[in-house]
């Protein structure tokens, strides 16, 4: 095997895949990036056993053929090389050469046909597509509510559900839940007007943090047991998780006794200041008075307390109720609006965050109980 390419690309195809590496490898293979050279393509792939992430680089191929190498090491080793063009050479003695300018570099191969193969889509397949960007806001927007309990293994994913012609993408850990739902392209089954299912949270926060924000296609397809991700030359593909997801329609309020109407900017940099104070408690919270005049936040703690009033417009009667400092902040800073609703009940059920226009982005919280 034997091609040649631009420093860059290789480093930017080899910083993608090797996201979908283990710290701890079931196999000494996977701790290795696959290298395929055939044509006039270049394909990179690694996996941890259930993720694996593929990309493809156009590249001048003087011999056909493949290897495996230590992933982390190559992808190192090009970050350093000085830049310019690269030559990558598999000798007849099982050692990989990286040559760049003055730089020569020998790596110890692996045997490729050891490598796992990355199972396909097969059966019933359902897709949609949606920019890349879209997708990227949206996942982003629900993935901080995934659990981290594997206790409960179907809330350590993210449900993403399809219809004609919206996805939705849910995410919920007990204490709060994020939804976001979008319009779509998508091509569901003969038959069918609904589909749904989980994706594992660590394969969703990759596809978040390598899709590009832009209007690139990004095509998610489905079967069974495994979710495929295709944007630009890269795929993620993964298993799914199996199980019946929560009905989080039944969570969420349909009627509120009060909605109180904040300024975003100012009510972030409020909780923002207040959770300096809180986070030095026990539990990281704060207190809140809403009334017809003002939104009124107290955080407090043994080094001292910290008091911030911002005007706002309420709709019902007032409330005294308290959060988790976070758990605000992580839902205020996926709103683009100038403005947000913030709707209560009682000081112990759960509140909703939305935009003023209520479309497209929802986000449920658990008060704290105060004595």
């Amino acid at each position: 095997m034997q091609f040649t390419t631009h420093v860059q690309t290789l480093l930017d195809s080899l910083s993608v895949v090797t996201r979908a590496l283990a710290s701890r490898p079931a196999r000494p293979i996977l701790d290795g990036v696959l290298i395929e050279a055939s044509g006039n393509t270049v394909t990179l792939t690694c996996s941890d056993g259930s993720m694996s992430i593929e990309a493809s680089i156009e590249s001048e191929i003087k011999k056909e053929g493949q290897t495996v190498v230590p992933g982390r090491l190559i992808n190192d080793l090009i970050r350093r090389l000085p830049g310019g063009e690269v030559t990558i050479k598999l000798t007849d003695s099982n050692r990989l050469q990286v040559m760049c300018m003055s730089s020569r570099s020998n790596l110890t191969a692996m045997n490729a046909s050891d490598y796992p193969e990355i199972p396909q889509l097969s059966g019933n397949i359902v897709e949609f597509r949606a920019q890349a960007g879209l997708l990227k806001r949206m996942i982003g927007g629900v993935v901080f509510s995934i659990s981290t309990d594997e206790n409960r293994q179907l809330l350590t994913g993210c449900l993403i559900e399809a219809t004609g012609s919206e996805i939705r993408v849910v995410a919920l850990d007990g204490f709060r839940l994020a939804y976001q739902s979008a319009e779509a392209d998508t091509k569901l089954p003969d038959g069918t007007d609904h589909f749904s299912a989980v994706v594992p949270g660590r394969v969703m926060n990759e596809i978040s943090r390598v899709l590009p924000d832009d209007d690139t296609e990004c095509v998610l397809s489905f079967d069974r047991n495994r979710v495929s991700v295709r944007f630009g030359e890269t795929v993620i593909s993964s298993v799914l998780l199996v199980g019946e997801f929560i009905d989080y329609n039944r969570i969420i309020p349909k009627d509120f006794a009060s909605e109180a109407l904040l300024p975003r900017t100012e009510f972030m940099e409020a909780v923002e200041r207040a959770s300096l104070m809180a986070r030095e408690g026990r539990n990281n919270l704060v207190k809140l008075h809403v009334d017809e005049s003002a939104l009124t936040l107290l955080s407090n703690a043994d080094m001292g307390e910290i008091h911030e009033e911002i005007t706002c417009g309420l709709t019902g009667k007032p409330i005294d109720i308290a959060f988790n400092a976070k758990y605000l902040t992580d839902a205020i800073r996926n709103i683009d609006e100038d403005e947000f609703v913030f709707c209560f009940n009682t000081n112990v059920s759960p509140a909703i965050i939305r935009p003023k226009d209520g479309k497209g982005y929802l986000y449920l919280v658990l008060p704290v109980r105060t004595f």
